[in-house]
C-alpha cells in the first residue's frame, strides 16, 4: 500500500486546479537509479495505465506505481511540507536504510 498524507492531498488538489487537469489524471510515483544515495523518487501526473501497474487509493488520491518501484515503496507515505524551510513533496519511506541530506534520494 502507498499512503497519502492530508498535507500532500491538499497540495495535489491545488496543483490539479491550477493545471486544470481532467479527473482521469492520477499521481504516478516511481523509483529510478541515481542521486547521491543510489535511488531517486519521481512523481508526476499521468493518465495512462501500463502493464504491471500497482494502483492504490488513499485519502481520496489515486496513486499508481510500477511493480519494480513498489518493491521499494511498500508502506511509504507521500507527504508535503511548505513554508520557508519546507521540502515540498517528500516520501516517508520505512524501507530506506539511509537518505541523502536533501531527501530526494535513498538507499535500501
Amino acid at each position: 500500500m502507498l499512503f497519502v498524507a492530508e498535507s500532500a492531498k491538499s497540495k495535489i488538489e491545488e496543483i490539479r486546479q491550477q493545471e486544470a487537469l481532467p479527473e482521469d489524471y492520477f499521481v504516478r510515483v516511481s523509483v529510478t537509479s541515481g542521486g547521491c544515495s543510489g535511488l531517486s523518487y519521481q512523481m508526476d501526473f499521468d493518465n495512462e495505465n501500463k502493464p504491471n501497474d500497482q494502483v492504490f487509493e488513499d485519502n481520496g488520491v489515486k496513486v499508481v506505481t510500477d511493480l519494480k518501484s513498489f518493491l521499494y515503496l511498500c508502506n511509504t507515505t507521500l507527504e508535503f511540507s511548505g513554508g520557508l524551510n519546507g521540502k515540498g513533496f517528500y516520501f516517508n519511506n520505512p524501507n530506506a536504510a539511509r537518505t541523502c541530506g536533501c531527501g530526494e534520494s535513498f538507499a535500501v
